[in-house]
């Protein structure tokens, strides 16, 4: 994907005219970084936010035992960091690839100076920061009302959202454990289970969805139904 096609994808910059594009494209610099290598961390200065172009990255906290918690797995299309350049101007949390990854990357200042004479992008990046606010508000209803099981199962929904009966994991399933709040044992359990009841098929990372509709019910019980 060029980083033009990358842009347009991402829904910060839903509706940009062709001269707003070319405008953002300037800005923005390509960089590559491997699994592993760190692209910020927690309270390191916030010099500007990312798109990524190619791969996954994952966001994560780390604990004072340095247990790693993912709050958020970023895929192709999709920007990350962009709250951290107000605020503080600290980022608030550590970033790197699940495996290589392309980004783009939008320096501060100039994306600053960008915002201030482009009325369009400031209107997509609050309804971007409003989606990112409902969708941690929906993780941590998760951790308190839901179970392991059903975690799984409304992650699981919500990465077949466009209907596809079979979807590939874009992370280990010990990074999906912690995204999901559990340990590797728990998560492997659920997944037997689940097998078992055949609402799915697991082979590897990748996951054949066998009944979509008892699935969603799965993802919208609560602690106390299961």
């Amino acid at each position: 994907m060029d980083d033009r096609s990358a842009i347009k994808k991402c829904p910060l910059f839903a509706g940009v005219t062709d001269q707003d594009l070319e405008q953002l494209a300037a800005v923005c610099r390509r960089r590559e970084y491997n699994k592993g290598e760190v692209l910020f961390s927690e309270k390191e200065p916030a010099n500007g936010f990312y798109v990524v172009v190619d791969g996954n990255v994952k966001v994560y906290k780390l604990s004072s035992e340095g247990k790693e918690r993912i709050l958020h797995i970023v895929h192709p299309g999709e920007s990350f960091a962009e709250a951290a350049m107000f605020a503080d101007g600290c980022y608030p949390a550590f970033a790197e690839p699940v495996r290589k990854a392309t980004v783009l990357f939008f320096p501060k200042q100039p994306f600053i100076e960008l915002l201030q004479t482009h009325t369009r992008i400031p209107l997509n990046m609050i309804a971007g920061l409003s989606r990112f606010l409902r969708q941690f508000a929906g993780q941590i209803e998760d951790l308190t009302f839901k179970d392991v099981p059903a975690r799984l199962a409304r992650y699981l929904v919500e990465l077949a959202e466009d209907g596809r009966d079979v979807v590939e994991l874009p992370i280990s399933k010990t990074q999906l454990a912690s995204r999901l709040g559990t340990v590797s044992e728990t998560l492997s359990r659920t997944l037997r289970k689940l097998s078992e009841d055949e609402l799915i098929k697991v082979q590897g990372k990748t996951i054949t969805i066998l009944d979509h509709d008892r699935l969603e019910d799965l993802a919208e019980s609560s602690r106390e139904s299961l």
